[in-house]
């Protein structure tokens, strides 16, 4: 089996450099100022008023994530961090989930695929992979993985791989496992609280004014006369 991509393009500003930190990413707790509820549930209301299916269908595009693939969890005592929300692979969708004061951190990650028992140790543990080699044991109709130091629960459901991924020392299996369990496809309202707004002009290149009208597009750096 091929391994699904792990090339991650999330809009991120949790990672693992800045987990023991935490600085800079608040949780979404639906007023939008950057502080959480401690109850790991991701809460409606982010833009006020709620959006309409057809503003999340197009926040999901702008993230270049298909809607389908946007999965929240609920692990107590951790939030979604804001801002961690973004786009994983082709159009998989990845958050990660804090316990503030602590460093621990659970990442979410969903992607079309599947894993089966020759498979398992094959797929690379982790954002990128720890580089170690991947233990794998069948655990209640998932796959439980440890390697390099970090664990991870791997659900097939709909023919999406749903994984949840995080450091040993830090978040404990009993833990990761309820995150597992607790892994369901974001409703609207959860939608509205974990996608990324749409940035205004939807990634159009920038306009440069000093390339030339014609020619292979170098800049012109052409001065006056004294420099």
């Amino acid at each position: 089996m091929k391994p699904p991509a792990r090339l991650p393009r999330p809009l991120l500003c949790v990672t693992a450099a800045v987990a023991t930190a935490l600085v800079g990413c608040g949780t979404v707790n639906g007023t939008g100022t950057g502080t959480g509820n401690g109850s790991g549930t991701v809460s409606a209301g982010r833009t006020g008023g709620g959006a309409d299916r057809s503003e999340l269908e197009a926040r999901a595009r702008a993230a270049q994530v298909a809607i389908e693939n946007v999965y929240v969890t609920d692990v107590p005592g951790f939030d979604p961090a804001e801002q961690s929300a973004g786009v994983i692979g082709d159009d998989g969708f990845s958050v990660t989930y804090v316990r503030q004061g602590t460093g621990a951190h659970i990442r979410l990650g969903v992607e079309r695929g599947s894993m089966d028992a020759a498979g398992c140790p094959r797929v690379p543990l982790g954002d990128g992979g720890t580089g170690g080699a991947v233990k794998c044991t069948a655990d209640g109709g998932r796959w439980y993985r440890t390697g390099g130091g970090r664990h991870e629960y791997a659900t097939v459901t709909d023919g999406r791989l749903v994984r949840l991924d995080a450091d040993l020392g830090t978040v404990d299996r009993a833990t990761l496992r309820k995150a597992a369990e607790a892994a369901h496809p974001a409703s609207d309202a959860e939608l509205d609280a974990v996608l990324p707004d749409a940035r205004p002009g939807g990634g159009a290149p920038v306009e440069r004014g000093d390339l030339p009208p014609v020619g292979d597009g170098a800049p012109d750096n052409d001065v006056d006369a004294g420099g």
